[in-house]
This record gives C-alpha cells, sequence and structure tokens, in this order.
C-alpha cells in the first residue's frame, strides 16, 4: 500500500486518498488500507471503471471507492454525524503517507 497523500472533505463528507492503486489487483491496495485503519470489510463490489467497497469502523458504515479512468480513491459516508469517524481515520492513515524529496538538490 503506497500512500501518497489524504485529506478530509467535510463537504463531500469523505476523505480523499492520493495512492499509486492497481486497478486489477485492487484488493492488494484496499486490503492492506482496510487493516491499517482497523476497519472490516463487509462487501467488495466493481464494475468496469471502479471498485467500491462497504467498510465497517466500529458499527460505522462507510464506502472506500476507487475510479479507474480519474485514478480517483476516497471514503465516504452517508452521514454528517460520522464525519468525525473520518477525521479520526485520517489520524491513523498518516504514519502511512510516504514523502518524498524530489526536487531537492543537496
Amino acid at each position: 500500500m503506497k500512500l501518497l497523500s489524504a485529506q478530509l472533505d467535510p463537504a463531500a463528507l469523505s476523505l480523499i486518498i492520493k495512492a499509486e492503486v492497481d486497478f486489477e489487483q485492487f484488493e492488494r491496495f484496499a486490503e492492506p488500507l482496510a487493516a491499517a485503519l482497523d476497519c472490516e470489510i463487509r462487501e467488495r463490489q466493481w464494475g468496469a471503471d471502479r471498485h467500491q467497497w462497504l467498510l465497517n469502523f466500529e458499527g460505522s458504515p462507510l464506502w472506500l471507492h476507487y475510479e479507474f479512468y480519474g485514478d480517483i480513491c476516497w471514503i465516504s459516508t452517508d452521514s454528517a454525524a460520522e464525519l468525525d469517524v473520518l477525521a479520526f481515520l485520517l489520524t491513523l492513515l498518516a504514519p502511512h503517507i510516504q514523502t518524498t524529496k524530489e526536487g531537492i538538490h543537496g
């Protein structure tokens, strides 16, 4: 699982994740991500250009989405009351975000 960044989007009730994801082997990204977030995988759905998994975090249902064409990954909730859960998950992701030193010469 290679995470590049993560940020909370309160207006969209989402946690936006930039990562290196192989659409054909999505489970190699999503399963370690779910484990890092201490989430249970409840359901897995996919189509021609999208994965959507239902996760459970301590009773809170969350959706993990990935769209191939936009190379977009996010975790969302249907309830504004769960926004604090997404904020907490962001803190769990922070240690997994890999930073690069590109552009720095020394």
